[in-house]
């Protein structure tokens, strides 16, 4: 007869040896591989936090301020509206992609992963950076998809504007990760929604152009 600790091993071998069923055994590998991306995102958080840019630190929290409810880029197309044909239908691309890009964020993604703030005062922040905390989830950043959206609906539609508004678009992502107001991770993907956010309001866009103009080319 076996002793207790015999029959404990067994039992604990039985656990160990037991087949892991497909399902479980992917959904176990999703967990760790989120738990990792996480680990990387918020040490990323942590370095932009505990990396001195005094100079920066002026300049992006103006930006961030700026690109509230995408003030910025209302701006831009609005003097694009007044500059010909061409930039006033980039600037309706834009306007749009940005509605898009905005009801997808935070009346979509926001409600559904409900991602926590970043602990601003747990990363010590320098409070010169400082802008004030949104009480809305954090996944994914609304700011950097409203941005990408119009960078790439307006640089569709009028190509040498897709530079500066591709650069302006990331300053203010990185901005939103330089306040502390958002984890790195939320900023990638406010950008891939931003492009799609694009995509969607270029697709609807096309579509309602006049019959005598090929598909996916705009009239002059």
């Amino acid at each position: 007869m076996g002793t207790q600790d015999d029959v404990t091993w067994e039992r604990q071998m039985s656990e160990l040896t037991r087949p892991v069923p497909a399902a479980d055994g992917l959904r176990r590998i999703a967990a760790e591989v989120l738990s990792d991306l996480r680990a990387v995102d918020g040490a990323l958080y942590a370095a932009v936090a505990a990396t001195p840019t005094p100079t920066l630190d002026r300049a992006l929290r103006r930006l961030s301020h700026a690109a509230d409810h995408s003030k910025i880029s209302f701006a831009i197309a609005g003097a694009l509206s007044l500059a010909g044909s061409r930039p006033r239908r980039a600037a309706l691309a834009g306007v749009g992609a940005i509605a898009v890009a905005s009801a997808s964020a935070n009346l979509l993604g926001k409600r559904l992963v409900r991602r926590d703030r970043p602990d601003r005062e747990a990363a010590r922040v320098t409070v010169d950076r400082h802008v004030p905390m949104p009480r809305s989830a954090s996944f994914p950043s609304g700011h950097t998809a409203s941005a990408v959206a119009f960078a790439t609906a307006v640089g569709t539609v009028l190509p040498p504007a897709s530079v500066p508004l591709g650069l302006l678009a990331g300053a203010v992502g990185y901005s939103r990760i330089h306040t502390g107001v958002h984890y790195p991770g939320d900023v990638a993907a406010g950008a891939v929604l931003g492009v799609a956010s694009a995509a969607t309001a270029l697709a609807v866009a096309s579509a309602r152009l006049p019959a005598s103009y090929p598909r996916g080319a705009a009239p002059k």
